[in-house]
């Protein structure tokens, strides 16, 4: 889609606002899931292209996929090996917190070195994805969360192999 310029959405949201036609009760009709599909599998599909994918106009694929985006339902992003960017390591860290959860994870969404991060219900309280340069940044990390208040415990779980990634949520 190289006609618009890139935009970014927040990841997080207070929840999913529409303002078109929805037959799921999810917010999204079939045109949409078929929308995403297409875009999931190359996210640089030109309009009109897509357009011809999903049996609509090109202006009419446009203005649902800016919806899309404005409602925070969807993100076209370029997603990166880490490997290839000289980022060796990678761990999922489980905290266990004392008291309110949302005030740690409000804490840990400012640490650039975590991609993903959770409220959990189980044995941990959140969970980290976290992808650094060596097992010394690792371990310079894990310190920094220790060091925030309400973090009781961790537990890091390094990652040897990783086996499956997918970004197919929404589209089935």
């Amino acid at each position: 889609m190289s006609a618009d310029p890139p935009r970014r959405s927040s990841h997080r949201r207070n929840g999913p606002s529409h303002n078109g036609p929805s037959h799921d009760g999810h917010g999204l009709d079939d045109t949409d899931r078929a929308i995403i599909e297409q875009l999931q599998f190359d996210g640089r599909l030109p309009y009109t292209r897509l357009a011809s994918a999903v049996g609509l106009s090109e202006a009419a694929v446009r203005q649902r996929v800016q919806r899309l985006i404005d409602t925070g339902a969807m993100q076209v992003v370029a997603v990166t090996d880490p490997l290839s960017l000289g980022l060796r390591r990678m761990a999922l860290i489980g905290l266990r917190v004392e008291g309110d959860t949302s005030a740690v994870a409000d804490e840990l969404e400012a640490f650039v070195d975590i991609d993903y991060l959770v409220v959990t219900a189980g044995s941990f309280d959140v969970l980290c994805e976290v992808v650094v340069e060596d097992d010394a940044a690792l371990l310079a990390l894990t310190n920094r969360i220790r060091s925030v208040p309400a973090v009781r415990s961790t537990e890091t779980f390094i990652y040897l192999s990783l086996v499956k990634q997918t970004y197919a949520w929404g589209a089935h």
